[in-house]
């Protein structure tokens, strides 16, 4: 044998081999990213900032393998003329398994960067795996050389200061790597290293970009280069820092533009640059006026708040955030002004801005960081996203995450998390709020709060999101089946209003989006998660904290996952038991995902409003979720988080020692509360007893009330709250869980105090749990006061129709104010729901103060407005007969009955005073084949034309008259007075056999005295324009909308032809008014207290002497939900009813000709268009009732809260709520209906709309009087249709209309004048009763005395009255005035305490001070007295 250094040094020796015939098993070690490994090479290459990632396969027969081991070793050359590699065994294995080193014992190995960072000495590395079998061990190793990076080259970039429009050049000259040189990277960032963001990128070493704003202070940017080779290899290079601003001008000239919807536009430079379409400058562009707006958004809302805008109604807070500190600020109304409009505007300019970065290509890692950096800081300022900005951000995000998918296995960890980061973000920003730190986990987060926060009501509703949910679509009038023009899908019941449609129009269309973009969302995290799943071993964990949102990805044992604690921020966590179902064929690892979101999805429970949302899902090895599920028994545990700035109230003080039950020997003071709710809830209860040694007993009964005595036990559960249990905040907690309370309306508890015979018996042993109850016969006796608070809770999960459902999920015990204990046996998304329920009644008080001249006020309320109710029924069932009577088609009186051929006429008379007429109308209806002789309208059964009218009248004629052309109508002045003038809206004439309508628009006086003076006219046929004018729109809908749209005024004015009667609207008005007052009674308290503590609440905003804090906003829409629910249901119930027998006025008036043959009963009924939803007409029997109930149920309750209040209270509820109601009803609902009626008249005009016409005209009808002429020309009949012999016809001519005109003048002049007189006379009549009425009699005495103490008068000196010279008055006004004016030392020296502004006299108050002017003069003319009393001045100044 030679040696290798000296070849004359021989030696001779000898080996023994063993030959076995063996089928050893072949190892093969690969490269998780196949970019890493290349075949037949000795060496990879391994970048020292990228970690490892191996797997093997064995080939062959693998079934009695016993362990797999993973070896470590560093190389070195064991001399410098060999190419032979010395390989030593890295002994620190062991130290930092699960450090550096995860997954040594299985088939898949990885080791992180920190091996390599931390040992840049080493450049060799071997990593060896070690099949163990029974027989045999095989072995296969991967050899790795560390990849040196670029060098040799520096960066310089020029110019060194500018703006973020300034053009800047990055230089890297000479940069040498064998591997060759990649690309470029540019980082900045300001102050915090972590919070790098990507500007540019590129291949060649010089390069422009435009730059972001440096810091806010000293607006420094530092810069880093990233020179990456082929390899991936990279050198960071910093950069000298460079101080950049913004440029406001521009960018405000950008604002300003694209607010304006200028044409100039195009002309900003930003804009310009936009439009390149280069990536590197639309991303340089977009992160520069990005972070420039979020700044505005930040000062905007920093401004907001400083003007005593609550926080809590702007921003959800933060993950891991505290209460927010509250600001002693005084609210000022235009601040909420000033922050909607800039908050509007900066959201224009983000949705004109996204739609230059939605068509980039992606093409590389870098590509997609670049982009969905930019994207993350768009959508920073989640409260400025509209839906179009969320829907292409969304669409970009899921663009962005399929490229990455599609390359994660070619790109190393660092690349994949850094994307996948971002990519997280901007989709969260979508969902939920604000920002993080990395790239994907900020965009996920965007999406969500910005999609929830306005179906929450967590953030406000963008102005341009609410006109374009408004704005008439394109293909309104072609698609019938549009969505947009379906009003039934937008309205609130019977709520048509344009305000509630495009309300809704507009949460329809935010609900829609939230649903599109939950689901991409969920398509996004599947597969970022699988993009980085791939990356981690066993043990291994990736972690995403950020204020906004939280995620983990952690891959473990299928057998660690027993007992499993799953921790979270703010102590969400998840409790996994120790045996569960997993639905997974894989037996080794899977991942577990969590994730926490600081707002919940909106659902179908707006419960969940103040709710953080958590989620868990386990992930097997292909990237599907697995179903897991627990036992009933052992479940897992949850706790769910809410938001740290949700207000509490106070607990309520029980005044229970006042009512100390010996009258009515109540064992009890019973408490009523109500649990309905669509989800079941549990019920907390928190007592706080101003004793602390007291005890109590504590028994409750669902739907009636608990009873226990010797004899009766008739409870559902009880409890003992004993001194020995109190925590350190002194008060006793019980709950009653979510199982108990579903299918229940109520719940009634009862709490008694415990006498020291029972503490001793039951307290005392507190070692011990009693079982036994404490029971006696005795009348409870109170005595301290309790405190009281109570409050609902509920677990809820997120379905596969985003809706939140409660199957499975029990509240538990550790459930507090800020958080929810979860007990379920699957896993998916959570929230928690929370209410604070307003005080309970007090029945004990309630049954000790009942009688009727304690409360007053209560039951005297309740009385008038029962008689109020039946005597608006009374009158309401008078005008119903009246309107059935005004119904009906009149067959004119003329009619021949050799004529067959027949029209419909309608007369619609005005609104205005007077517009009705008593005067005989004439007319003449002309066409193009014929007229008619000169007809009459006349009705002998009732009285036509009255004011605000609608009259069907049936001509009959010879033949056709063809298309008509004009109607002549006069009438002859016949009528007294005022009731001769006629003013005439419109006519409407139909041919009953084509069923054609013709329109005669008039909209003039018929009256000698009005107008033009004149009571005949021609009205020619009405044309499509004429139809569609405002006057001839606003004629037909301002008084229909009126009359039938509010609810109260149409008891009075309801159309006749609605077949929702005065009756029946009467009722309705009434549920609603006992309802509101219901439910405004029983969160009074809530209410006053959040007023009264709005006052020092920083989140409150005033508004002069008044306060509105968030607990009231919260509370009154409470109010008027529970109030508009039942009311809604109520209206529709009625509404939808159907008469009990359906007949066409015009049949029933064209049969009525042969009453021997046609009687009503077999009058064929109209054919209806069907509607939605309809019921028969025995169901009104079943509305009554159900309201008379609703009516009933209040009544009962407001008596029993006024009782509670006691008649002081009650007196200053009554007020609130009086004042309340008739503001609504008088101004608020009048304004909005006429407001929205002259909306609808200008944009959305529609002349065939003939609802007030529709008992008259309805198109369905179909007539065949051709075959009904036996009937209609009955030679026996002569009743209705009479001869066509004419009576004479009034028509004045010229010289009569004048003499007319001229009399009825004067007899408005007279009358003028007589109103005149009566007005003066009555005014002077209150004159004098105001006057004389309110003379107090001790006046006269006051006055003298006044007049005795000040002037004096019948004094010797100082008399005012007798004063001649300037002296005298002088002397007047020193000796009597100015010593007299104001409380001087009594008579024994002491000083006039507690008695400023009174006079001397000591009795009387000056009201006011008296107010001096300065005037100016010539020194000649000052006074010649003047300079000789100056001391006269002083004592006046003094």
């Amino acid at each position: 044998m030679e040696n290798r250094k000296n070849s004359s040094i021989q030696a001779t020796g000898y080996v023994l081999v063993t030959i076995e015939v063996t089928h050893p098993q072949l190892i093969a070690v690969g490269c998780v990213i196949s970019s890493m490994c290349v075949p037949n090479l000795e060496f990879q290459l391994l970048n020292p900032t990228t970690q490892v990632a191996l797997f093997t396969l064995c080939i062959g027969t693998c079934t009695n393998l016993e362990r797999i081991k993973w070896h470590i070793y560093q190389g070195s050359d064991n001399s410098t003329s060999s190419n032979s590699t010395q390989w030593t065994l890295f002994n620190q294995t062991s130290s930092y398994e699960n450090i550096w080193f995860f997954g040594t014992n299985t088939s898949n190995f990885t080791a992180t960067d920190l091996l390599f960072l931390n040992n840049l000495q080493i450049s060799l590395w071997r990593f060896e795996v070690v099949y163990t079998f029974q027989s045999a061990i095989s072995t296969s190793a991967l050899n790795f050389i560390i990849n040196q990076p670029p060098a040799n080259g520096s960066c310089s970039i020029n110019p060194l200061d500018g703006t973020i429009t300034t053009l800047f050049t990055i230089e890297c000259p000479n940069w040498y790597d064998v591997d060759g040189i990649q690309d470029y990277s540019l980082y900045a960032w300001t102050t915090d290293t972590s919070q790098r963001t990507i500007i540019a990128f590129s291949p060649e070493d010089s390069f422009q970009v435009r730059l972001p704003a440096g810091d806010n202070e000293t607006s420094l940017l530092n810069l880093v280069v990233y020179v990456r080779d082929l390899v991936g290899s990279v050198t960071q290079v910093n950069i000298s820092f460079v101080n950049v601003i913004a440029d406001f001008a521009t960018i405000n000239d950008l604002i300003d533009k694209i607010t304006n919807l200028s044409s100039t536009i195009t002309d900003n430079p930003i804009v310009r640059l936009l439009s390149s379409g280069n990536q590197n400058v639309v991303g340089q562009i977009f992160i520069s006026l990005s972070q420039e707006f979020n700044q505005m958004n930040v000062d905007n809302l920093d401004k907001a708040i400083s003007s005593g805008i609550p926080a809590a109604t702007i921003l959800v807070s933060s993950l891991g955030s505290s209460s927010l500190e509250q600001i002693s600020m005084p609210f000022n109304e235009s601040a909420l002004i000033d922050y909607n409009t800039e908050l509007n505007s900066l959201a224009n300019v983000r949705d004109y801005l996204v739609t230059f970065i939605t068509n980039l290509l992606i093409t590389t890692s870098n590509s997609i960081i670049l982009q969905s950096s930019s994207l993350v800081q768009l959508t920073q300022a989640t409260n400025q996203l509209t839906r179009n900005t969320l829907m292409l951000v969304s669409n970009r995000c899921y663009e962005l995450s399929v490229a990455l998918y599609a390359m994660f296995e070619k790109i190393s960890y660092e690349d994949a998390q850094s994307a996948s980061n971002q990519l997280f973000q901007c989709a969260s920003n979508l969902l939920n709020v604000k920002y993080i730190k990395s790239v994907f986990s900020l965009l996920y987060q965007t999406l969500e709060a910005a999609v929830n926060g306005p179906l929450q009501g967590r953030t406000d509703v963008l102005d341009l999101d609410y006109s374009r949910a408004n704005a008439i679509s394109t293909d309104y009038d072609t698609d019938l089946e549009s969505q947009w023009s379906n009003l039934n899908l937008f309205s609130d019941g019977n709520d048509f209003s344009t305000e509630t449609i495009e309300k809704n129009r507009n949460i329809y269309y935010q609900k829609q989006l939230a649903n599109q973009i939950n689901s991409q969302v969920t398509e996004m995290i599947s597969l970022l998660t699988s993009s980085l799943n791939i990356h981690l071993n066993i043990g291994q964990s990736l972690l995403m904290n950020t204020p906004q949102s939280f995620v983990s990805l952690e891959t473990i044992l299928i057998a660690s996952l027993r007992d499993r604690l799953v921790k979270q921020v703010e102590n969400a966590q998840f409790s996994i038991p120790s045996s569960f179902i997993l639905n997974t064929t894989s037996n080794s690892s899977i991942s577990l995902r969590s994730r926490v979101d600081t707002l919940a999805s909106y659902g179908n429970f707006q419960n969940t409003n103040l709710s953080r949302s958590i989620s868990l899902s386990i992930i097997d090895q292909n990237g599907n979720e697995v179903s897991f599920e627990a036992h009933q028994n052992n479940p897992i545990q949850l706790i769910i988080p809410r938001d740290p700035n949700v207000l509490i109230p106070s607990m309520y003080l029980q005044n229970v020692t006042s009512i100390n039950s010996t009258m009515n020997n109540l064992l009890f003071n019973y408490h009523y509360i109500n649990i309905t709710s669509s989800l079941p809830i549990s019920v907390h209860f928190e007592i706080h007893s101003l004793n602390r040694s007291l005890a109590y007993l504590f028994i409750y009964k669902v739907d009636q009330t608990p009873q226990l005595n010797s004899s009766v036990n008739l409870i559902d559960g009880w409890t003992l709250f004993c001194p020995f249990n109190l925590t350190n905040d002194d008060i006793y907690r019980y709950f009653i869980d979510n199982q108990q309370t579903p299918g229940h309306q109520s719940l009634i508890f009862g709490i008694r105090e415990l006498n020291s015979t029972e503490i001793n018996t039951y307290c005392l042993n507190n070692s011990s749990i009693n079982t036994s109850l404490p029971i006696t016969d005795e009348p409870f006796r109170f005595t301290s006061n309790y405190e009281l608070r109570i409050y609902t809770s509920g677990c809820y999960y997120l379905d596969e129709n985003n809706n939140w459902k409660s199957d499975g999920l029990i509240v538990g015990s550790l459930t507090n104010l800020y958080e929810t204990e979860c007990l379920s046996t699957h896993l998916t998304t959570f929230a928690d729901g929370f209410i604070v329920l307003p005080a309970p009644i007090n029945w004990s008080y309630v049954f000790a103060n009942a009688d009727f001249m304690k409360n007053k006020t209560v039951y005297l309320t309740v009385i008038f407005t029962s008689i109020i109710y039946i005597i608006l029924m009374i009158y309401a069932r008078f005008k119903d007969k009246k309107d059935f009577e005004k119904l009906g088609v009149i067959p004119l009186a003329d009619n021949n009955k050799s004529d067959h051929y027949y029209y419909q006429i309608l007369v619609f008379t005005g609104q205005r005073t007077n517009a009705g007429t008593d005067s005989k109308v004439y007319f003449v209806l002309s066409g193009d084949n014929e007229q008619t002789q000169v007809r009459l309208f006349s009705d002998p059964h009732r009285k036509i034309f009255q004011r605000g009218g609608i009259n069907s009248f049936i001509i009959a004629v010879p033949k056709s008259l063809g298309l008509l052309n004009y109607i002549r109508i006069w009438h002859d002045n016949t009528g007294e007075g005022s009731s001769a003038s006629w003013f005439l809206k419109y006519i409407i004439v139909r041919d009953l056999q084509s069923l054609n309508k013709f329109y005669f628009i008039c909209q003039q006086w018929f009256a000698v005295e009005k107008d033009d003076g004149r009571i005949e006219r021609t009205l020619p046929i009405a044309s499509d324009a004429e139809k569609q004018e405002f006057s001839y729109v606003l004629a037909k809908k301002a008084y229909h909308s009126i009359s039938d749209g509010h609810l109260w005024f149409s008891i009075f004015s309801r159309p006749p032809s609605n077949k929702f009667t005065r009756v029946q609207r009467c009722t309705c008005c009434f549920v609603l008014f006992f309802t509101s007052m219901l439910i405004n009674i029983m969160y009074y308290d809530l209410s006053n207290e959040a007023k009264a503590s709005s006052e020092t609440h920083s989140g409150a905003l005033s508004i002069g002497p008044f306060y509105i804090a968030p607990q009231q906003i919260g509370i009154g829409i409470m109010v008027e939900l529970f109030t508009l629910i039942p009311s809604l249901l109520i209206v529709q119930f009625f509404r939808r009813i159907q008469p009990r027998q359906q007949v066409s006025r015009l049949r029933e008036a064209l049969y009525k000709i042969q009453p021997s043959q046609q009687t009503s009963k077999n009058i064929p009924a109209i054919k209806k268009k069907k509607s939605p939803i309809t019921f028969p007409w025995w169901c009104l029997f079943i509305a009554y009732g159900v309201s008379l109930i609703i009516i009933a149920v209040s009544i009962f309750f407001i008596i029993i809260r006024g009782i509670e209040f006691g008649d002081v209270k009650t007196q200053q509820w009554l007020t609130s709520v009086l004042t309340g109601f008739f503001s609504s009803v008088i101004f608020t609902q009048p304004i909005k209906i006429i407001c929205l009626a002259i909306f609808f008249i200008c944009f959305c005009r529609n002349s065939k709309d003939e609802k007030e016409t529709s008992e008259y005209i309805n198109d369905d009808d179909e007539f065949n009087t051709s075959n009904d002429e036996e009937y209609l020309h009955s030679l026996e009949y002569h009743s209705i249709f009479s001869s066509q012999s004419r009576k004479s016809i009034n028509r004045l001519n010229e010289n009569e209309i004048t003499y007319a005109r001229d009399q009825r003048l004067k007899e408005i002049q007279m009358w003028a004048i007589i109103r005149e007189y009566l007005i003066y006379f009555t005014f002077a009549v209150l004159v004098f009763v105001i006057t004389y009425s309110n003379r107090e009699h001790n006046s006269f005495y006051q006055v003298n005395h006044l007049r005795a103490y000040f002037l004096n008068q019948g004094q010797d000196t100082a008399d005012y009255t007798n004063i001649n010279t300037i002296d005298q008055y002088w002397y007047w006004l020193e000796n009597s005035f100015v010593g007299n004016i104001r409380a001087q030392q009594w008579y024994n020296g002491d000083i006039p305490q507690y008695l400023n502004g009174f006079l001397n006299d000591k009795s009387n108050r000056l009201i006011g001070w008296a107010t001096q002017q300065q005037q100016q003069q010539q020194q000649q003319q000052l006074h010649p007295h003047q300079h000789q009393h100056p001391q006269h001045y002083q004592q006046l100044r003094q």
